[in-house]
């Protein structure tokens, strides 16, 4: 039996992340029976309940646990006691590089001379790396890199910035996220949820939303504060409501964004046309299988967009995160995007009804590109394996 460890945001409170493991889980059981994986994570009963079907080992990191979240006993162990460390998502940044319940790079750059002592190569798997804007984070991501043989990214600008950098590094390649892979559950499922939340009643047919709660660090003018943004939002939520006859379903993919979604369907004018599903309900399967059935989606949380993608859905990224517009440029759809500098409630309408107009053909020209980018991403556990059968 092979082991591997998986480090990436494993509490179970973000449905991307969840897609993330799921799916990277799945796509490797389709390959091989011989793993079992190791998971540090804040909620071993969530990773229990939602992935024992595979062969898997949740190690706490709780301070019961002798650990400071990332930072302690379990993490070294994790990491030393194993075959192959892979490191996923988007954890290898420097900002609040010293706090460990915020930032993972430290400690895994701390931990990572002892992998590299005892001949245990760390791969970043599915992977997006950065912001590092300072000569630590930047020294911490090299100790990280001298210990991989192979960094497998999910976007360009991973790549980029490594080379940006002047790091040191092994081949890069630029493959895709795993989520893309998430499977929709079955069609009585989807009708049980729809019957339950009184969904897609309308026969115009219904578009999504979803938004974040890290309005202030998206948005660093100053110029779109919260209040201000959840106006645009509600706002652009009635534009569509009064103009095109549709409904609003936002998605919460975050449990800590279930406030500020509220707050925006809250300065609504329609709050009756307007549901809200989120993953503290659903598992990202469902939460993708309603995402399935909405018209358009705009969103500012990555893995809605993903989910979207997935599912055939064409989406408008409200740019939070550069690997949301480096994600729609891989699938085809990089103009559907609008930064926080451009934000108001004319331009958002406006592109979303745009986006309205030409739903299907946009549908039809990015599915035949998803197809491809699921493949490259179920072709990352083949490097891995290759890896993992010459130690």
């Amino acid at each position: 039996m092979k082991t591997i460890t998986v480090l990436g945001n494993n509490s179970g409170r973000n449905a991307g992340d969840n897609a993330i493991l799921g799916n990277l889980l799945d796509d490797f059981a389709l390959k091989r029976s011989d793993i079992h994986f190791k998971i540090p994570t804040l909620n071993t009963r969530f990773i229990q309940d939602a992935f024992g079907k595979h062969n898997i080992k949740p190690i706490g990191m709780l301070p019961w646990n002798l650990a400071l979240k990332n930072l302690g006993w379990p993490m070294y162990k994790a990491m030393t006691d194993t075959q192959l460390v892979l490191v996923t998502d988007n954890i290898l940044f420097d900002r609040k590089f010293y706090n460990p319940f915020v930032n993972n790079l430290n400690a895994i750059s701390m931990f990572a001379p002892f992998c590299k002592k005892k001949g245990i190569p760390i791969i970043l798997y599915n992977a997006s790396v950065g912001p590092i804007d300072r000569e630590v984070g930047k020294n911490a991501l090299q100790k990280v890199l001298d210990c991989s043989p192979l960094v497998i990214t999910r976007d360009p600008n991973t790549k980029e910035l490594i080379e940006k950098l002047g790091l040191r590094h092994p081949e890069i390649k630029v493959h895709a996220d795993c989520a893309l892979n998430t499977t929709i559950p079955s069609e009585q499922r989807m009708e049980e949820i729809i019957a339950k939340e009184g969904l897609f009643t309308n026969p115009i047919g219904t578009i999504g939303l979803n938004v974040n709660a890290y309005i202030d660090d998206f948005n660093e003018q100053g110029t779109i504060n919260r209040e201000k943004f959840c106006k645009i939002i509600a706002a652009t939520a009635d534009n569509l409501i009064e103009t095109l006859g549709v409904d609003i379903m936002f998605t919460v993919s975050q449990i800590m964004d279930m406030k500020i979604t509220r707050e925006c369907v809250a300065c609504s004018q329609h709050q009756h046309r307007i549901k809200i599903v989120g993953n503290c309900d659903y598992t990202y399967e469902e939460l993708t299988g309603l995402l399935s059935r909405v018209e358009i989606h705009a969103g500012l949380r990555t893995h809605t967009l993903i989910f979207c993608a997935s599912a055939g859905t064409p989406m408008v990224n409200i740019s939070a995160y550069p690997k949301s517009a480096g994600f729609l440029k891989t699938v085809g759809m990089g103009d559907w995007t609008i930064t926080f500098d451009k934000l108001s409630t004319e331009s958002l309408t406006e592109l979303m009804m745009k986006s309205w107009e030409n739903r299907e053909e946009l549908s039809a020209q990015m599915n035949p590109i998803v197809v491809g980018e699921k493949k490259k991403s179920r072709d990352s556990v083949d490097d891995v394996c290759r890896i993992l059968d010459n130690l």
